[in-house]
């Protein structure tokens, strides 16, 4: 129990360095400049649309698109940035000499451990909502349009920050720090890509596509929350008019589309793989010889 108290202490030094970082400033101004240029390059979009005469519906359709792809580019730099942080959060203190010294007070390993999740979840959430609501405001200020449901969608995209922060902390308990970041992102990516085999296995009847893309969605969840950011950021009208007009199979096969929204119990999941991956962290951190 007196180790446990010290778990909001390491959470304001984890803060504290992840906030000194040039680098995660460097991101953020990027992220700023980056927002302006969407704004504006939906402002233009969608005025030069108006002027030749495109239906609304075809605006949501396009604007929604453009924004599904900005959504998923944001997706890759997140998942990256949460990466870069947790890689040196155990492997580099251990490297460093600094770990044997903190452990020698009354400071548990389990205590490290999850006031460096905590510390770092709050970093990466708060910079994915911010980030994602803030784009997504610029869209709406520019071009007159919004998706039906801004913090679902950020919220997907924080949470995809978070599968990947708590896979490469747990990597960081046994690998070097380059080695456990370069993991993780490299599962981020072959989790999408996965996904992507099983729409296209479903569109083409090829169930064990099918089922190899289901079982890998439970085992490493980011993928599933990729999808239910793009139902989040789809107008229902444009769900209704693909849906009518083409098979589901094809529509699958479409990586920037999800027909449905999430599951709650697969939400739970989701939850349930965090937690159950920060418990097998503490244990493999205990094991480790520093």
């Amino acid at each position: 129990m007196t180790s446990l108290r010290l778990v909001p202490t390491i959470v304001r030094l984890t803060l504290f360095e992840a906030l000194r970082r040039r680098t995660l400033w460097a991101l953020i101004a990027l992220t700023g400049v980056v927002v302006i240029l969407t704004g504006l390059g939906f402002e233009y979009l969608v005025s030069q649309a108006r002027d030749r005469g495109t239906s609304e519906l075809q605006l949501q359709l396009g604007v929604s698109q453009v924004l599904i792809l900005c959504a998923f580019m944001f997706g890759f730099i997140l998942a990256t940035t949460a990466a870069f942080l947790a890689a040196p959060a155990i492997a580099g203190d251990v490297e460093s000499g600094v770990l044997q010294a903190m452990l020698a007070r009354p400071l548990g390993r389990g205590t490290f451990v999850l006031g460096r999740w905590l510390g770092l979840s709050i970093v990466v959430v708060g910079y994915g909502l911010g980030a994602g609501l803030l784009e997504i405001g610029a869209m709406k200020l520019t071009s007159g349009y919004g998706p039906p449901d801004p913090l679902g969608a950020a919220g997907a995209l924080a949470g995809q920050g978070v599968i990947v922060l708590t896979l490469t902390l747990f990597l960081s308990s046994r690998l070097p720090s380059i080695a456990s970041g370069a993991v993780a992102v490299v599962a981020f990516g072959l989790g999408w890509g996965v996904g992507v085999l099983g729409g296209v296995g479903a569109a083409l009847g090829v169930d064990s596509l099918e089922t190899v893309s289901s079982i890998v969605r439970v085992a490493f969840p980011s993928d599933g929350l990729w999808r239910s950011a793009i139902f989040a950021l789809e107008p229902p009208a444009v769900i209704a008019v693909l849906s009518a007009n083409r098979s589901t199979a094809v529509l699958q096969a479409n990586p920037f589309f999800a027909g449905k929204g999430p599951d709650p119990l697969y939400l739970a999941w989701c939850a349930a793989w965090v937690a159950g991956v920060v418990g097998l962290t503490i244990v493999s951190f205990r094991r480790r010889e520093l």
